[in-house]
C-alpha cells in the first residue's frame, strides 16, 4: 500500500468479523489532506495486490502509535480493535 501516492503510512491489524470470525484491517495515514475514501483505497488495493491482502476495512488516522525507537505497534492497534469489539 506505500506505492499509492497519497499514503504516508500504514499499519495492516486483524479486525474482528461476524461472517470470517476476522478480517484485514488497514490504518492508514494520508501524505495531505485530500479526497482519498476507504473505498478508493480498497479499490486500489484490489488491482495491484494479491486478492487475500486486500484489506476489507480502512480507518483513516493522523498518525500511527510508536515504540521509543520509532517502530510502528501495530499490535496496540489491534489490541484495541479487538477490545472494541468485545464491548459491542
Amino acid at each position: 500500500m506505500y506505492k499509492h501516492e497519497n499514503i504516508k503510512e500504514v499499519a495492516i491489524v486483524s479486525a474482528p468479523d461476524e461472517r470470517r470470525g476476522e478480517t484485514v484491517k488497514a490504518y492508514v495515514v494520508l501524505k495531505q489532506p485530500c479526497a482519498t475514501s476507504a473505498e478508493d483505497l480498497i479499490a486500489w488495493c484490489r488491482q495491484h495486490m494479491a486478492a487475500y491482502k486486500v484489506p476489507r476495512q480502512v480507518q483513516f488516522i493522523e498518525a500511527l502509535p510508536r515504540s521509543g525507537v520509532g517502530k510502528i505497534q501495530w499490535r496496540a492497534l489491534q489490541d484495541e480493535e479487538w477490545a472494541a469489539a468485545r464491548r459491542r
